[in-house]
């Protein structure tokens, strides 16, 4: 890589790391894994930077980190399913409880659906660009994201749970 290539894929990485770490971070649910994630991600786009077209890097860094995502899943897998719910945050209506809520309404979600669901809305991507970004069809990635926000309300809306 050239000098010149280098400059920039450092303001990339300055400008890009945040984001691609609560990408990582919503996806994944422990930040530790995400920091681990981006890292890796970082040393991946590097490799392919010369080969990237200008405007795309930051749609490769999403691919590659969903990727990376799905591939450590695959081989961890140590979901435990159990009768009883987790215990529900306590009563408060400050960011932070909310924050909490989502992510661990978030964490409730299969793998899949938590991918289309950070894609679509916070990373704000178009169907069409979440589906050709997992390789599969924008029907498909429509047909989820619905089943995953039904999923999220019904988590959300539970009388149990207070914000």
């Amino acid at each position: 890589m050239r000098r010149r290539d280098d400059t920039a894929f450092v303001r990339f990485v300055d400008d890009r790391s945040t984001q691609l770490l609560r990408m990582a971070y919503l996806l994944s649910g422990d930040q530790h894994l995400a920091e681990e994630l981006v890292q890796e991600t970082l040393e991946r786009v590097y490799v392919r930077w010369g080969r990237l077209r200008q405007g795309q890097e930051m749609a490769y860094a999403r691919r590659v980190l969903t990727n990376l995502r799905t591939d450590r899943w695959r081989r961890v897998r140590r979901e435990v399913v159990t009768d009883e719910l987790p215990e529900s945050a306590a009563a408060s209506r400050d960011s932070t409880a909310d924050r909490d809520l989502l992510l661990r309404a978030l964490g409730t979600l299969a793998d899949r659906e938590r991918e289309i669901v950070v894609l679509r809305y916070y990373c704000d991507q178009s169907e069409n660009s979440v589906a050709e970004c997992l390789g599969i069809s924008t029907g498909t990635v429509k047909s989820t994201a619905s089943r995953a926000l039904a999923k999220l309300r019904t988590q959300l809306d539970r009388p149990e749970v207070t914000r």
